[in-house]
């Protein structure tokens, strides 16, 4: 079951208010615990607050702060947007969510109110956030001034998107709808909708969407002269007293704004009467115009009403008071309780709660995002720090990379260099790396260094290694730093910044060695594409596996993507799909599929088959219509090291994707290369997920 749900409008006025108060409502009745965020608010002011924050609050007495229930104002995005990229809120977002979450069984988001930077932006932004947070999507149409064909146009324009994005729409809600239109829109839209998605149709509310007299106050800017006591009556209809009053009677209707010069005392007079008369219907209020106040002696009459309506003045002259009063768009209030429990009526009789609790709880989230992803590694690797060792001190990345790491926590670290050279990098780097927050060693000068060559002689010595050549490789960075793993020192080691892959993990392979059970030491690439996380092996260890090899490597990235949240559906590729092609080439994938199937037949796998096959549904459709991996892999596995490392390096630089690894597989302890071309990024997420994986071995 997902433990939340956003609520998605496509326009401003939809009566998205509407669907979160009934929505919440409904939840509260089966479980405690719901919670309420709202990504983007419209205001952009500390003394203002977002009316539809302030209204959940405080109906449902919710015990979070204002703070809390937002995540940015939409001035703070666009100042973002203008020096950064999207990525820096779409990260804070997850962040203040994912805390939510962990406190709450269920939470509502509420997405944008199209009142801010333009629709283009906030549609984006309603998929894009959805996506990160993992969570389905009800969407909310409003056919307000809408014909049925334009609105079920409308409809399915907005499905294909969020559809594009990755981005799962249970519920599509029509809102505003004109009564007589309700049974067409129904079956207009509804066959265009995919099963389950629940069609829900909400008829206009005229007593919901007319704004009080408070708010009609408010908006011109008024002087309130008498009865605010009663500003929360509803204004349904509105009309002009400039005629006689004889004739101005016959135009009253229930909640009815009078809108007059403060100088009709006959109108002012007749419309009070007539609020009074048990033949006449009641009246919203009456706004003076012109800044003309009653007479002294008109006044007084007024004060000596029980019943006197609202009464307020304005500067403004009839006409365009008349002209801003009919384009006030009214808001649904905490304070309005009538408001509020209407909204809540009206969407438990048009929405199946039932039904929408059911997708609710049989939705699974496909996929990771870049985003989800990246967070959820440092969030794992925090809940237990772990020692990681850092031989390339004398590399301005990796030192920019320390310090990162370093503030945010996530790890402890042992960094090899010049002490000196590596703290005076602070000015010239704009870091902060002390004695304090990191170890700073030279492999020679260490107390540990005798230890370890008497070690690495012992471990090493069938094979040739005299003492003093354990003394010379001792000196390396690399195999000084593996030591510090092999002896549980620290918990894992990163290197490659400067130095070979081989260089990095030959140490390891000589005395780290592989697990119980594992043939061969292979690597994995966590793809970061703008939609998805992918996993590709080996790009960087094996240059040409055979059946066996290709196998083995297949399953351990699999294991690989099973321990990192993602859901291993594994395409063997090759330069044929399926049955079509023949030749060696092919025949060692076909082998090494059939091998794994053996091996794990739990696994979901599907080979040989073409890059174009295992990603794209449509190339799927066409070439293997029948394979449940078709179209959706998630773990890709390259036939070679020249494929792959070709592979993962053009689509990192042509897709703009964040390639982090890679990843060894197989070793007893996590040693992991870096390639010489990385970036601080790369490093830094490197160094999460050798911590990550240091975690389970010191388990």
């Amino acid at each position: 079951m997902t433990k939340g749900v956003y609520i998605a409008a496509l326009e401003e006025h939809s009566g998205k208010s509407l669907v979160v108060l009934g929505l919440m409502d409904g939840i509260l009745n089966y479980l405690p615990k719901v919670g309420y965020f709202k990504p983007i608010i419209t205001v952009n002011t500390t003394q203002d607050k977002d009316p539809h924050i302030s209204l959940i609050l405080k109906r449902f007495k919710m015990p979070i702060s204002y703070k809390d229930a937002y995540g940015f104002s939409g001035r703070e995005v666009a100042d973002i947007l203008s020096n950064k990229s999207d990525i820096v809120i779409v990260d804070a977002l997850i962040e203040k969510y994912k805390k939510m979450e962990d406190q709450y069984d269920f939470t509502i988001v509420e997405g944008t109110d199209y009142m801010g930077r333009g629709a283009i932006f906030e549609f984006d932004a309603n998929i894009l956030i959805p996506q990160n947070l993992g969570i389905p999507v009800i969407m909310v149409v409003s056919a307000e001034n809408k014909a049925v064909a334009e609105v079920a146009k409308f409809t399915l324009a907005a499905y294909e998107g969020f559809k594009k994005g990755n981005v799962e729409v249970i519920s599509v809600l029509i809102n505003r709808a004109r009564k007589d239109q309700l049974p067409e829109l129904g079956s207009a839209i509804s066959k265009y909708l995919p099963p389950p998605t629940i069609l829900s149709v909400i008829p206009e509310m005229t007593k919901l969407n007319s704004p009080t007299f408070k708010e009609v106050h408010e908006a011109m800017g008024a002087k309130a002269l008498f009865g605010t006591d009663r500003h929360d009556n509803p204004v349904d209809h509105t009309i002009i007293g400039a005629m006689q009053l004889h004739h101005f009677l016959d135009h009253i209707k229930d909640n009815t704004l009078i809108v007059t010069p403060g100088d009709r005392s006959d109108i002012i007079i007749g419309a009070l009467q007539a609020n009074l008369s048990r033949h006449y219907p009641r009246l919203a209020g009456i706004l003076l115009t012109g800044g003309f106040e009653p007479e002294p002696s008109v006044s007084k009459l007024i004060e000596g009403l029980q019943t006197a309506a609202p009464i307020s003045v304005v500067t403004l002259g009839t006409y365009e008071t008349a002209n801003r009063v009919g384009s006030i768009r009214s808001e649904i209030y905490a304070d309005n309780i009538r408001k509020v429990e209407l909204a809540i009526r009206t969407f438990d009789e048009h929405v199946d709660l039932k039904a929408l609790g059911e997708r609710l709880i049989a939705f699974k989230h496909k996929g990771m995002t870049p985003h989800m992803f990246q967070y959820e590694i440092v969030k794992r690797a925090l809940r237990q720090k772990r020692h990681i060792v850092l031989p390339e001190g004398n590399d301005d990345r990796v030192l920019t990379a320390a310090a990162r790491l370093i503030e945010q926590g996530i790890v402890e670290l042992t960094i090899f260099g010049d002490t000196n050279l590596i703290l005076s990098a602070d000015k010239r780097l704009g870091i902060r790396l002390t004695t304090d927050n990191v170890h700073i060693i030279q492999p020679t000068e260490s107390e540990l260094y005798p230890e370890f060559v008497d070690t690495l002689y012992e471990l090493r010595k069938d094979k040739n290694v005299t003492r003093d050549m354990a003394r010379d490789l001792m000196t390396d960075g690399s195999y000084f730093g593996t030591m510090m793993v092999y002896k549980g020192i620290a918990e894992g080691m990163v290197s490659g910044a400067i130095n070979t892959t081989q260089h990095t993990i030959l140490p390891a392979l000589q005395f780290v060695k592989t697990r119980p059970g594992i043939g061969i030491v292979s690597s994995v690439f966590f793809m970061c594409m703008s939609d998805r996380v992918s996993v590709f092996g080996d790009c960087a260890v094996n240059p040409d596996p055979d059946s066996e090899q290709l196998a083995d490597i297949a399953i351990s990235s699999a294991e690989s993507a099973t321990f990192f949240g993602i859901e291993p559906k594994i395409a063997m590729l090759s330069y044929s799909s399926g049955t079509s092609g023949v030749g060696d080439d092919v025949e060692k994938v076909r082998r090494a599929t059939e091998i794994v199937k053996q091996r794990r037949p739990d696994l979901k796998i599907a080979g040989p088959i073409q890059y174009d096959a295992a990603v794209d549904p449509v190339v799927w459709a066409q070439k293997m219509p029948s394979s449940e991996v078709a179209g959706q892999a998630s773990v890709l596995i390259f036939p070679d090291l020249n494929t792959g490392n070709n592979t993962y390096k053009a689509v990192q630089r042509e897709t703009g994707a964040v390639a982090i690894g890679p990843m060894l597989q197989g070793l007893n302890k996590p040693v992991n290369d870096l390639s010489r071309g990385c970036t601080v990024g790369d490093i830094f997420n490197t160094v999460v997920i050798t911590a990550i994986q240091g975690q389970t071995v010191a388990d």
